[in-house]
């Protein structure tokens, strides 16, 4: 094991400093070398120690967290995590956040029930592990860290069988996961489609209420529609569904319409929503008809069920090194053997219209 991932917590609420540090602290490959209530604070402990990752809030006294964040990545770039109760609400602030060069987003831990604190922790200690291996990092030499899924997609969905029969269809669907980084990845792949391009669904791993902030901001930049889904939509042409944050999404079909079913359950992969949920779905009811993409992101969530979109006669693709901010689940999916084609993102859209075509 190599050296422990060094934070900085940056918050104006000391029981929020306080929580995240009892969080980040709980794992023995992270260690918080120091807290700061604002961003002036900040600066003074960045003189003393140099932070491999930084949780961020937005809304704090003197500074505000995205002038900082601006200062930081212009002088100083280090990875950053935003942690802010505006990640909930899918604030328009938590954007810029995303295009100012911050790594993830997520909501601040709350007290709640045992459930909800515990994957409120996965995800905190998740989001600062990504952080850790992005591309902005500048030392070298970081530790590989395992994530260990905790359930997988069996406990949504049974695994098709070999040979299980899906009906005669023109009609393709594409499937799209990612996570850290994916945001950017998913506007530049998104605002690459025609107007009439196949039926998208998107799994996406972010903050509850965030999904529908984000499918609107595309909505209104690319050709196609861009909507978060709900239960029962049907995919058509010309049109992206995005999961809800915290959801589930798999896609179903009934004679020859596909359309997604939203629900609630467990951490699959330690995600909710789950991208091998959804590639295990489109495995099953899709097959040889789907399009399956993976994306930038931490961990290996997709890699299972890209190999049973592969296994199943779907056409697969996977985001390159270079062009990702981590690479851990394109690179899991490669390893699993699922995948047909490893490409650069501004390559891949092209890629997915001319497959469908063929």
């Amino acid at each position: 094991m190599g050296r422990p991932i060094n934070v900085l917590v940056v918050d104006d609420s000391a029981l929020v400093r306080q929580t995240l540090i009892d969080i980040l602290q709980s794992d023995p490959d992270i260690r918080v070398v120091a807290a700061a209530a604002d961003p002036i604070v900040a600066a003074e402990k960045l003189r003393e120690v140099v932070p491999d990752v930084i949780t961020l809030d937005i809304e704090m006294p003197r500074m505000d967290g995205l002038t900082f964040l601006r200062k930081l990545m212009s002088q100083h770039p280090i990875p950053v995590v935003i942690c802010s109760s505006l990640a909930e609400e899918g604030d328009e602030t938590t954007f810029r956040a995303l295009e100012y060069g911050a790594v993830e987003i997520i909501t601040k831990p709350k007290v709640g029930t045992k459930q909800f604190l515990e994957e409120s922790r996965i995800r905190i200690l998740d989001a600062v592990r990504a952080a850790a291996q992005s591309k902005l990092k500048l030392r070298s030499g970081a530790s590989s860290f395992k994530v260990t899924p905790k359930l997988d997609a069996d406990v949504m969905l049974a695994k098709a069988q070999p040979g299980a029969n899906h009906f005669r269809t023109t009609e393709k669907v594409v499937l799209v996961g990612a996570s850290t980084g994916g945001t950017e990845a998913l506007l530049t792949f998104l605002q690459a489609l025609p107007h009439d391009s196949p039926a998208i669904a998107v799994v996406q791993h972010m903050p509850e209420h965030f999904t529908a902030a984000f499918a609107k901001r595309l909505d209104g930049i690319c050709r196609i529609n861009v909507r978060e889904a709900k239960d029962n939509d049907t995919l058509l042409r010309g049109q992206a569904l995005i999961a809800p944050g915290s959801r589930h999404m798999l896609l179903k079909r009934s004679g020859t319409r596909y359309h997604v079913e939203v629900k609630d359950g467990p951490l699959v992969s330690r995600h909710r929503p789950s991208v091998d949920v959804l590639f295990r779905s489109g495995a099953r009811y899709a097959g040889k008809n789907a399009v399956g993409v993976i994306m930038t992101g931490m961990g290996d969530d997709g890699a299972k069920g890209m190999r049973e979109m592969f296994d199943a006669g779907a056409y697969t693709i996977a985001q390159d090194e270079a062009s990702c901010v981590v690479f851990g689940m394109p690179q899991e999916a490669i390893k699993h053997g699922g995948v047909h084609k490893v490409l650069p993102l501004a390559t891949i859209a092209a890629e997915v219209v001319r497959s469908c075509r063929d």
